[in-house]
């Protein structure tokens, strides 16, 4: 049985970008829950996040070919970022890991996810869903990249991260939002 707003994310263009990390994992149930309310969702991914799950994956939950290279072409005659930050309702990079950030907080590009971020017009939302052990998370220079990104960033939206069990077998700040968390900050974003 469908659930009553299953529609609510319809003619929405969501784009999931993935940087490398064990949450991973949780991406695919964040995909199909924003499939499931309607939403057409792409998905592009970095080489380290093809390690923890597979493009295949999400391209059967999705429906459409997910990218990992910034040579690689799905059915856009032009240049993939470019088509693909201006075609979306909002990006989402989940996980998005210390790297990404740093990344993104310096404006290097060296593959699909920051590349496509770095095109993602001034008005389009884009969130960041944080995955990292604790300590990474509490590093200084992490958080100062952070820092600097809100600052730049008036599209900037985060989700967590959240507290509780690693995968390092610890305890502490830096755990991915739950999918169900961050597919109603995507509904928020698009919704207002």
């Amino acid at each position: 049985m469908m659930p009553e707003d299953a529609q609510q994310l319809a003619g929405k263009k969501i784009l999931i970008a993935l940087s490398g990390g064990i949450a991973c994992y949780k991406t695919a149930t964040l995909v199909s829950r924003l499939v499931q309310r309607g939403a057409e969702v792409r998905v592009i991914m970095t080489d380290a996040a093809t390690r923890f799950i597979t493009p295949l994956t999400l391209q059967s939950l999705s429906g459409h070919p997910v990218l990992t290279s910034i040579w690689q072409h799905d059915d856009r005659p032009d240049s993939q970022h470019v088509g693909l930050a201006r075609w979306c309702d909002v990006l989402a990079i989940a996980p998005c890991s210390a790297d990404m950030i740093a990344k993104l907080a310096h404006g290097l590009t060296p593959d699909i996810v920051s590349l496509t971020a770095s095109a993602l017009p001034a008005d389009t939302p884009l969130l960041l869903a944080p995955a990292m052990n604790a300590d990474m998370w509490a590093s200084p220079v992490c958080q100062r990249n952070l820092t600097l990104l809100r600052e730049l960033l008036p599209n900037l939206s985060e989700s967590g991260p959240d507290e509780g069990w690693q995968a390092c077998r610890t305890q502490g700040g830096g755990r991915m939002s739950e999918p169900e968390a961050i597919r109603d900050v995507i509904i928020s974003l698009v919704s207002s």
